[in-house]
């Protein structure tokens, strides 16, 4: 693990930028990841994903495919793939501060 400023935030992230502890995510690192991962603006409808994927992770205690996601209808898989281009659900919990999804390369 190494430490890394994001928006003003000193934060632990592992080798890929994934942040080590999911508590310390607010929306103004979201805003500064998705800006590193390309994108720029983050919408209301990226922050609605992020929410879900945040509230399934506590819940559950990992990120939800997207599977899950298009199957309990928070959207559609080829509107996951425009928010979230170059692999969605890896961008997606990156995003939202979750660790990487198992199975993701």
């Amino acid at each position: 693990m190494s430490t890394k400023e994001i928006a003003g935030t000193s934060v632990e992230v592992d080798g890929e930028g994934f942040l080590a502890d999911h508590t310390v995510w607010n929306l103004d690192i979201a805003r500064a990841i998705a800006m590193e991962e390309g994108i720029d603006p983050l919408t209301d409808r990226h922050v609605e994903v992020l929410d879900f994927m945040r509230k399934e992770f506590e819940t559950n205690g990992t990120a939800p495919s997207i599977r899950k996601m298009n199957k309990l209808n928070v959207v559609p898989t080829k509107e996951l793939y425009a928010l979230f281009p170059g692999g969605p659900a890896k961008k997606a919990a990156k995003i939202a501060g979750l660790g990487k999804p198992q199975g993701c390369i």
